[in-house]
């Protein structure tokens, strides 16, 4: 497979000089009649013209001359080559695509929204040219197949995959590694670098997120009621043998159930417990 390589134009202003001095004594063939040399002039002038080139900061020129690639100029400056040759501009400056959110499935199949952004340029100007119709469309197509073949390996969280290491919503740099890996596979047919790619949006598809919110809200209940129900019974079992230890009172078996009891309404209660003040003794 071929591969870009630099080729050495000749300095503009050099040519530009030739260009006036084909032009002027064109100007004087005309002028002292002699024909045939301003003819042959003015056509060495013109020749000289069609073969000027301007290659801007991190830019590139690819020269193809009759189907044959004859190399690409990656200085910047003022230049001259083979008129015949033809000239294909590329930009080499990093490039931003931010795309749209696209709807896909998740690994066990739920309907989300996911989006990206991409920065990416051109490395190898002849692939980008020559391997691939058109570069920048490839680049938008071949992104966005990386990003739903993403969006199938993992799932939008562990809620409902719970041997799921790795989840779409908090996978972080991991899944953007995976992303980038992903994309920079797919490009380096058309010598496109990815600098970096990056999840910049995900959401459950309208349709259920609503019902995903609910669940994960009831999820959240859940966790949070365990973190009560746990400290809750480490509590009491510290009370229990601080009571014990210090021999404030000692409690047989149902008195410590009834305290247990107690402990465990006060704990975990989703509201404020009324207390009852006992009067008499601790039987009564």
């Amino acid at each position: 497979m071929k591969q870009e390589f630099s080729m050495k134009p000749i300095s503009g202003y050099f040519a530009l000089l030739m260009a006036f001095l084909f032009l002027g004594g064109a100007i004087a063939g005309f002028a002292f009649e002699i024909i045939w040399l301003g003819v042959l002039l003015l056509l060495l002038f013109s020749f000289t013209v069609i073969g000027f080139t301007v290659v801007n900061p991190n830019g590139a020129c690819v020269m193809v001359l009759f189907g044959a690639y004859k190399g690409s100029i990656r200085e910047n400056g003022y230049f001259w080559v083979n008129p015949f040759y033809t000239k294909r501009k590329i930009s080499l400056r990093a490039r931003n695509f931010n795309s749209e959110p696209i709807k896909v499935n998740d690994k066990i199949g739920n309907p989300i929204k996911i989006g990206f952004v991409l920065v990416w340029r051109v490395l190898d100007t002849y692939k980008a040219v020559f391997d691939v119709d058109d570069y920048q469309h490839f680049v938008l197509v071949q992104s966005d197949a990386a990003l739903r073949k993403l969006a199938g390996l993992y799932p939008y969280d562990n809620l409902e995959d719970h041997e799921a290491v790795i989840a779409l919503r908090g996978g972080g740099e991991e899944v953007n590694m995976e992303l980038e890996k992903e994309i920079r596979e797919r490009l380096t047919i058309a010598g496109i670098e990815v600098i970096e790619a990056r999840i910049n949006y995900i959401a459950y598809a309208e349709e259920i997120a609503n019902a995903m919110l609910r669940r994960q809200q009831a999820s959240a209940v859940v966790s949070a009621r365990f973190k009560i129900v746990e400290g809750a019974v480490s509590m009491v079992q510290m009370a229990l043998e601080q009571l014990s230890d210090k021999k404030i009172v000692d409690l047989d078996e149902e008195r410590k159930a009834a305290m247990v009891s107690n402990l465990m309404v006060v704990l975990c209660a989703d509201k404020d417990v009324t207390p009852v003040v006992n009067a008499g003794t601790l039987h009564s």
